[in-house]
């Protein structure tokens, strides 16, 4: 899909208007978007209230792999926003769906390289996880006629954002892949930095893809944004039409490109890693249908 298009408009008392009554399902990045780190992002707790109250959908789509859906939910729970289960759609789950709609094997294992929300939505969906943070306190022995070994079942790695990546991890997943016939690589996404803290953005999980691949030599199949592979389910559970649905985030090359790959509107807001400078770039292709400073702008701009 073409994504050089007319510059994106600022967000605006003049064009806000028409943006809400076209939208019957926002759709919203997490990280950088509703909070960063554990901090909620200001303003955002009342503008979802406010939009619930005005009949829209929301959907919370994130690449950020470390929780299930569950985890998740009581994310949102803990900083005072009510999110069902069913709303959110984690790159964690769309590891476990994309094994499970390609008849992956039951009876084939998947080793993690990432967090527990990844092995949760596994073990949900019916597989056998190895790996993930467990094995964030292993160590590698370099020495004489010591031989890595490895579990020849598993028949797919998943590689996700890993704060605790080490040089087992990649051994064994490097190991798997290359040695281990028909063995999947499946990456959550390719994200570059994310925020895992609120006051700077950390290594995403695309530097432990960019390894894997270094090492592999394979290039992975990507489940997360800007695919669309999470948009078929979310279309299974909701019945809307993308071109009646806003994708709002704060990255260009995966959350607004995401959104434009699916037919959506988008919104970019500039709380998270896209600054106006990046927007504005000649180099850059992605131009968003509208951007503004943060989600509460849209309950300021309307108002209650």
């Amino acid at each position: 899909m073409n994504t050089a298009k007319r510059a994106a408009q600022l967000l605006s008392t003049q064009n806000i208007r028409s943006l809400f009554d076209s939208v019957e399902a926002f759709l919203f990045d997490c990280d950088g978007v509703i909070w960063k780190g554990d901090k909620l992002i200001d303003g955002v707790s009342q503008t979802l209230d406010w939009l619930r109250s005005k009949g829209k959908k929301l959907v919370f789509v994130t690449n950020n792999s470390l929780k299930s859906r569950i985890q998740y939910a009581k994310k949102f729970h803990s900083l005072g926003i009510s999110v069902a289960e069913d709303e959110i759609f984690s790159s964690s789950f769309a590891a476990a769906m994309y094994l499970k709609v390609n008849n992956f094997p039951q009876e084939k294992k998947v080793y993690v390289i990432g967090g527990e929300g990844i092995l949760e939505e596994l073990q949900l969906a019916g597989y056998t996880g190895l790996g993930g943070p467990e094995d964030g306190e292993k160590r590698v022995e370099l020495k004489p006629n010591s031989l890595f070994e490895h579990d020849k079942s598993v028949g797919a790695v998943v590689v996700g954002i890993d704060p605790r990546i080490n040089y087992y991890k990649l051994q064994y997943g490097t190991l798997c892949i290359r040695e281990n016939p028909g063995c999947l690589f499946i990456a959550t996404n390719r994200d570059a930095v994310g925020h895992m803290t609120d006051l700077q953005e950390w290594p995403g999980a695309g530097s432990m893809v960019a390894a894997m691949c270094g090492s592999t030599e394979r290039e992975p199949i990507v489940v997360g944004k800007p695919s669309t592979f999470m948009m078929d389910f979310l279309l299974q559970k909701f019945h809307i039409n993308t071109s009646k649905m806003c994708m709002v985030g704060d990255r260009l090359d995966t959350d607004i490109l995401f959104g434009q790959n699916a037919g959506c509107k988008t919104l970019l807001v500039l709380s998270g890693v896209t600054t106006q400078t990046t927007l504005r770039d000649p180099s850059n292709s992605v131009q968003p249908d509208y951007y503004t400073s943060q989600v509460s702008d849209l309950l300021h701009l309307l108002g209650p």
